[in-house]
């Protein structure tokens, strides 16, 4: 592990490094998010940019229950994703310790007048407000190829 931040009490550690294919497919099964392919977990997980895990220290063992990572060029273009709690661990301040983490690596390593986006789920961009992020007049879309070339509607 790269780095773990504990907080003793309330026994959550932060460790700056992504989850495994296995923990990434269940965090975003757990928190309602789409699903994606273990292939494609494989071969993104490694390219993230910056990545953060909490993981709780409980008396059943080391679980991770919750994660964020940060994509893009690193340099013009940084993308915020897979920002996610176990339900059963949200509303400690989780969500605030990610970005807290994910602002403080922009701040440390983007360029002045780098691009960094998020796509916010439902109340969530309340949380990323919090962080100086601000609702843009861009319209977001969205393409999820298959195969066959087809457009799909659901990601």
């Amino acid at each position: 592990m790269k780095h773990e931040a504990c907080n003793d009490d309330e026994a959550y550690c932060l460790v700056l490094e992504p989850p495994d294919i296995e923990t990434y497919m269940r965090l975003r099964h757990e928190a309602g998010m789409n699903p994606r392919s273990a292939a494609g977990a494989e071969r993104g997980l490694p390219g993230s940019l910056f990545a953060v895990q909490v993981v709780h220290q409980g008396e059943e063992g080391n679980e991770t229950v919750g994660m964020g990572r940060v994509v893009g060029d690193g340099g013009c273009f940084y993308q915020v994703v897979d920002i996610a709690v176990q339900p059963a661990h949200q509303g400690r301040g989780l969500g605030k310790r990610i970005m807290a983490e994910i602002r403080a690596y922009i701040l440390r390593e983007a360029p002045e007048n780098a691009f960094v986006s998020l796509l916010a789920d439902g109340e969530a961009h309340r949380l990323y407000a919090q962080f100086g992020f601000e609702l843009t007049h861009a319209i977001g879309m969205a393409w999820y190829p298959d195969r066959a070339g087809h457009r799909s509607a659901e990601g």
